[in-house]
């Protein structure tokens, strides 16, 4: 009994993987079913946010695969296909968005502050090789007077 009690379990278990659905289409030849691969890896999930649409499991990522099959089936470009993505979605959809006033900060942005903290790193270098060593931080007389009596005092006992 408790074998068919634990099959029963695995079974139903089970059930929820065997409806995971699969995507099938079916393309008129291979560089169509190359553009939708690559439209598809070049995509981000809305939802996943960090997965293409081609590896997402996600329900919406499996409608925009829909989505870009019948496109491709009308005869769309990718460009067409892509901007159609990107209207509908903004430009968080592109894994690489295009260079516009909106995204400049995202291309540039990390080169800017990596330039700006070798500038920085310059600049303090430069001040600390050509600080005056005027001996400053040496000891007065007197103050030296009182750092040797310090330390006999120390050592004698």
């Amino acid at each position: 009994m408790k074998r068919w009690l634990t099959a029963a379990v695995l079974a139903l278990g089970l059930a929820g993987v065997a409806h995971a659905a699969i995507d099938t289409y079916e393309f008129a030849n291979d560089a169509e079913r190359e553009r939708f691969r690559d439209l598809t890896k070049e995509l981000r999930c809305p939802k996943c946010q960090n997965q293409d649409i081609a590896d997402s499991n996600a329900p919406i990522a499996a409608d925009l695969r829909k989505e870009i099959f019948r496109m491709l089936g009308e005869g769309k470009d990718n460009q067409q296909i892509i901007d159609f993505m990107v209207d509908r979605y903004g430009d968080f959809v592109r894994y690489k968005p295009a260079l516009t006033g909106k995204t400049a900060l995202l291309w540039f942005g990390p080169a800017g502050l990596l330039l700006t903290g070798v500038v920085v790193m310059a600049v303090i270098v430069r001040r600390r090789r050509a600080a005056p060593t005027d001996g400053s931080d040496a000891l007065s007389p007197e103050e030296r007077k009182r750092l040797d009596q310090l330390l006999d005092t120390k050592t004698d006992d």
